[in-house]
């Protein structure tokens, strides 16, 4: 199936307009159908096997920074000492949010700024984890490109949860309106 790449409403509404509000409600309602945090945490999970020491992961695109908390809480364990960056163009982070990490004994820290430039500087530490979700659809080939090549100086551990391109997977947004999403969810899906 060819992309088509269009822009999404929810990154063009206001963050307090209430159809944004809305929408990133619908968000966590299709990530948990779709078990994004459960996939991204197998994964982690998988490599961290054998490694010891503080987690720090790293989120693009992340929004709220709910999905990360949902992480955060499967990837509960005896060793609770984890970092999460949470790199967004909007700063929406609640203070809710916050207090979820810091109850899991997580470091947070937020991030205001384009994934590019601040990808692009020199100073950024290195991190266990770089993870994606429902982000990189956003992205024509030439800036993926660039956005991994610059991911690539940062971590050795890339995950991103991204939908199937394909017609079923198309043809199953047209039931986002039966679990209630608003229709700038809809649009965006």
């Amino acid at each position: 199936m060819e992309r088509c790449i269009e822009p999404e409403w929810l990154d063009e509404l206001p963050p307090e307009e209430p159809r944004a509000v809305q929408s990133r409600r619908d968000l966590k309602r299709i990530n948990a159908w779709m078990g994004n945090a459960q996939i991204v945490a197998r994964e982690i999970k998988f490599v961290r096997l054998h490694q010891h020491g503080m987690l720090r992961i790293l989120e693009l695109g992340a929004g709220d920074g709910t999905f990360m908390l949902r992480l955060a809480r499967i990837l509960q364990g005896p060793q609770a000492c984890a970092e999460a960056s949470l790199l967004d163009q909007q700063s929406i982070v609640s203070h809710e949010t916050r207090r979820g990490f810091m109850e899991l004994g997580w470091t947070v820290k937020t991030i205001h700024a384009d994934v590019f430039d601040w990808l692009s500087q020199s100073s950024i530490d290195w991190v266990d984890v770089i993870v994606v979700n429902l982000f990189l659809h956003h992205f024509h080939v030439q800036d993926l490109k660039l956005l991994l090549h610059r991911a690539a100086h940062r971590t050795n551990l890339f995950i991103a949860c991204e939908p199937r391109r394909s017609g079923l997977a198309l043809a199953a947004t047209r039931f986002l309106r039966l679990i209630g999403c608003n229709e700038v969810s809809r649009h965006d899906a």
